[in-house]
C-alpha cells in the first residue's frame, strides 16, 4: 500500500485530557468560612443601612412639603412594630461598624490578616454586648416600661 493512502491518514483518537479544578490558593480570606461570611454580612448591613437613610432622609424632607403628612408618618413610627425595626436597624449599624474596623484592620495590618478569624469573633462579641445593653431598654421604652 502507498505510504499515503487513507486508512494511514487517520490519526488515532488522541486521548482528552481531563480538565480539573485548579487548586484552591492557600492563606485566601474569603472562601466559604468566616471571613466570607463577614463580607456578605458587611455587604447586607451596608445596602441596608442605604435604603435606611434614604427613607430617612425622605420622610424628614415631608416636614418642607406638608408639616401634617410629616406628623403622620412620625406618628406611624412610634408602633411596637418599629420598635422592633429601631432594634434591628441599631444592630446592623452596630455590625456595620465594628466589622468595618476589623476590614480595616485586615488590610492595613499584616497581624489582622492573619488573624482574621479571632478578630470575626472579638467583634460578634462586642456587638452582642452593646446589643445587650441596647435592647432591653429600649423594649421597656417601646413597651412602656
Amino acid at each position: 500500500m502507498p505510504e499515503n493512502s487513507a486508512s494511514n491518514l487517520v490519526a488515532e483518537p488522541k486521548s482528552v485530557p481531563k480538565i480539573r479544578a485548579p487548586k484552591r490558593p492557600a492563606g485566601t480570606l474569603y472562601r466559604g468560612n468566616v471571613g466570607m461570611w463577614s463580607w456578605v454580612l458587611h455587604r447586607i448591613t451596608g445596602v441596608a443601612l442605604y435604603f435606611f437613610l434614604l427613607v430617612h432622609i425622605l420622610d424628614t424632607a415631608l416636614v418642607r412639603v406638608s408639616p401634617e403628612a410629616y406628623n403622620i408618618v412620625i406618628e406611624s413610627y412610634k408602633t411596637p412594630l418599629m420598635g422592633i425595626g429601631e432594634i434591628v436597624l441599631v444592630a446592623a449599624i452596630g455590625f456595620h461598624a465594628i466589622n468595618g474596623l476589623r476590614i480595616i484592620l485586615i488590610d492595613f495590618w499584616a497581624f489582622g490578616a492573619k488573624h482574621h478569624v479571632t478578630m470575626f469573633w472579638v467583634v460578634v462579641s462586642i456587638w452582642l454586648v452593646l446589643l445587650i445593653g441596647f435592647v432591653p431598654r429600649h423594649l421597656m421604652h417601646v413597651f412602656g416600661g
